[in-house]
């Protein structure tokens, strides 16, 4: 990539890129309007809370873009604080949502920022699911919430993990009109063969430390800048080892919940559950945690649903 061959890129895409020099991969993810639609149906949440919900939706499109799956990825964090549960699932074809759960008070997001996994989320796990369907065995990895931020968990993951080596940087905010906008970004390597000498070695982690390096100088303001498009991004941090791009991957905000699944769910409960539901209105309205759409049910329609 040279200076004259940056354009500009839509919001809403994971780009892939690989380092030159170095032969190391990675991934940039940008989230506009997607993750405004998901924060905007929460938008009764306190700021921090939209804050880690919105970092996690753009970690999880990013760990799911740098894996071969066809089928679901889900990012899941529990814990013991006043935000219990946070869920995030992608789909092979970009569709992502999320919602956060909250039993509790939420400090003011300026005297928690720089700590908003012990802050909100206290004690507990995140895990990371692949389901790729009732033929396919699921995958699941489970790290404790070691650090003061996602980035200190997921690290501590990969550190765990033998799979490959992994640096993320991740940054969230309002744009000017109140919109937010969410990045990821991602560098990834192979565990070296077999054979590789000690001078290949040392290469490649003086390779590896220097494009972290150069990954963790992008400043937040960069990361969110509308303005700035993702391969200009990315030629100003690698442009000096060499940086290409391959196709960009959309991201939508997409939901799976269905009326239909609603029903079936409902239809399942006892008689006497049906009733209680609907005795205040002889209604039953279910609401979906993630779009926050509710659909309305008459328990005739139930009785339907079983037969």
């Amino acid at each position: 990539m040279n200076a004259e061959a940056v354009e500009a890129v839509p919001d809403d895409i994971v780009q892939p890129f690989l380092i030159d020099k170095s032969g190391i991969a990675g991934r940039l993810v940008r989230l506009g309007p997607a993750v405004a639609d998901i924060l905007g149906r929460h938008a009764t949440n306190p700021p921090a809370v939209q804050m880690l919900l919105a970092q996690s939706l753009a970690l999880a499109s990013g760990l799911a873009a740098a894996l071969k799956f066809n089928g679901i990825f889900t990012l899941q964090v529990k814990g013991d604080g006043p935000v219990p549960m946070l869920v995030v699932d992608v789909t092979t074809g970009g569709d992502v949502r999320g919602y956060a759960q909250i039993k509790g008070d939420i400090p003011p997001f300026e005297t928690i920022a720089d700590r908003l996994v012990p802050a909100l989320l206290g004690e507990g796990y995140l895990a990371f699911t692949i389901d790729q369907g009732q033929d396919m065995e699921r995958y699941q990895g489970i790290v404790s919430l070691d650090g003061a931020t996602l980035e200190d968990c997921v690290r501590h993951y990969f550190e765990q993990s033998d799979q490959f080596a992994s640096a993320i940087k991740l940054a969230a905010g309002q744009d000017e009109a109140g919109n937010w906008r969410a990045t990821a970004l991602m560098l990834h390597r192979l565990p070296q063969e077999g054979g590789i000498n000690q001078t290949d070695t040392e290469v490649a982690e003086e390779d590896w430390t220097r494009a972290s390096i150069l990954m963790r100088s992008a400043s937040p303001a960069e990361m969110l800048d509308p303005a700035l498009s993702a391969h200009a991004l990315l030629y100003r941090l690698f442009h000096e080892d060499g940086v290409r791009v391959s196709d960009t991957k959309a991201m939508q905000r997409g939901c799976r919940c269905s009326r239909e699944r609603m029903l079936m769910v409902l239809s399942s409960l006892p008689a006497d559950d049906i009733a209680y539901l609907a005795e205040e209105t002889g209604k039953i309205d279910v609401t979906c945690e993630f779009c926050t759409e509710t659909q309305r049910f008459d328990p005739a329609e139930l009785e339907l649903g079983r037969a």
